[in-house]
């Protein structure tokens, strides 16, 4: 068989292959997923987490000023201040 005549019978073969079943177009179900979660009540945060934000509020303002005031240690980034930040917070 030659080369040629392979090459047919594949594109023959890939334009006659039945193609898969589409139940719905993506964008249908990208709107049944929103109806979903806007008809879900949403939940109260506990008391743990609204000290939780509170705290990282604390900390965001704390982080700004010792930033602007250049007072940061070198290499600290916001995550280990914030770890630092939280349990002095913590246990004040």
């Amino acid at each position: 068989m030659s080369k040629t005549m392979f090459a047919v019978l594949v594109a023959t073969g890939l334009l006659t292959a039945p193609l898969p079943k589409m139940t719905q177009p993506a964008f249908a179900q990208a709107d049944k997923k929103a109806e979903t979660k806007a008809d879900k009540p949403k939940k109260e945060p506990s008391a743990g987490m609204l000290a939780m934000r509170e705290r990282q509020k604390k900390c965001g303002a704390e982080w700004k000023e010792v930033k602007a005031a250049g007072k940061v240690e070198k290499g600290m980034k916001w995550p280990q201040f914030w770890s630092a930040c939280n349990k002095r917070l913590k246990g004040a």
